[in-house]
């Protein structure tokens, strides 16, 4: 819920795309700001609002799509609750692949008429990926185009939102309306980055891109992948930080054995060797960007008036 000066309807649609339940204008009463609250917690057939975690590459081949799929994996592994991820790459998208399940009709469906996306037609178009994990697989074919409408997108986060606690987008790396709305739409962003001035130009240009698109919102999360790759010169995790003014959440290190085992096996890293130092940081980047919310079967903080009534007074 938010409060404000702004008496506009394009700032209000906006700020109800960014996850906002009520906006009143100020001045405003205590006792309406206590009425606005209970009328949001007695709303029973109000949508579930599911966070949103946008997975990019700074550059071809930083393995954005690998880190995304370990991720989600360990969040619902972690988590035990449902996770979506959607392979949004829509023609070169390798999810289904990774997963080595068969992607059906997947996202493309859902695509071709935003009129059309709702929960069935969503819960129809999923892969389950096991327990806890579903697939919304890209199509993975060059037989037509996919210039997507930025609303289509939109709607189709919407709908998820509204179905499970976590939905993962594999973004594709390219920059159009689409792309950007979407990023500014997340609740986080997650840029996957290589050790070498080219990926560190371009992770810092996207970072202040959504500094500017985003001032309210936290600042992007960095995964520097593919460390300590043999023979290959390194920009250091301490020298890459200094130069995008943000420490890496995750530096993943170089393990061709490993990760190749994994994707030609169809394979989570985990899944191949739980004890690695790649799938550990995988699950401390789930527990990251899941740690907020509540694990099932964990007891969950109830609201409380006279706690507001207090605030409110101080």
């Amino acid at each position: 819920m938010a409060v404000g000066y702004t008496n506009d309807i394009a700032f209000y649609r906006e700020i109800m795309t960014r996850g906002v339940s009520e906006y009143i204008l100020a001045p405003v009463q205590p006792n309406a700001v206590v009425a606005a609250v209970s009328e949001l917690y007695g709303k029973t057939t109000s949508s579930k609002l599911g966070q949103v975690y946008a997975f990019i590459g700074a550059k071809g081949g930083s393995g954005s799509s690998t880190v995304a799929h370990n991720v989600a994996w360990s969040m619902a592994r972690r988590s035990n609750l449902d996770v979506i991820i959607a392979d949004m790459d829509l023609p070169f998208g390798t999810a289904a692949l990774d997963f080595d399940v068969d992607g059906g009709p997947g996202i493309a469906e859902a695509l071709q008429d935003p009129r059309r996306i709702d929960e069935v037609l969503l819960d129809r178009l999923l892969t389950q990926c096991g327990d806890h994990l579903s697939l919304l697989a890209a199509p993975a074919t060059l037989d037509r185009s996919y210039d997507l409408d930025e609303g289509t997108v939109a709607r189709l986060i919407e709908v998820a939102q509204g179905s499970v606690p976590f939905l993962v987008l594999d973004m594709p790396r390219q920059w159009t309306a689409w792309t950007k709305n979407t990023l500014n739409l997340v609740d986080e962003v997650i840029i996957t980055a290589t050790p070498d001035l080219a990926s560190l130009k371009v992770t810092k240009t996207i970072i202040d891109s959504l500094k500017r698109a985003r001032p309210s919102d936290p600042p992007p999360k960095i995964v520097l992948n593919q460390v300590g790759m043999p023979k290959r010169p390194e920009i250091k995790p301490k020298a890459f930080a200094e130069a995008v003014q943000l420490e890496p959440d995750a530096c993943i290190p170089f393990d061709a054995h490993l990760f190749g085992t994994a994707a030609n096996n169809g394979q989570m890293v985990a899944e191949v060797s739980p004890r690695a130092a790649a799938a550990k940081s995988f699950a401390g980047l789930a527990e990251m960007l899941t740690s907020r919310h509540p694990i099932k079967g964990s007891k969950r903080t109830r609201f409380s008036l006279g706690a507001l009534f207090e605030r409110l007074r101080t």
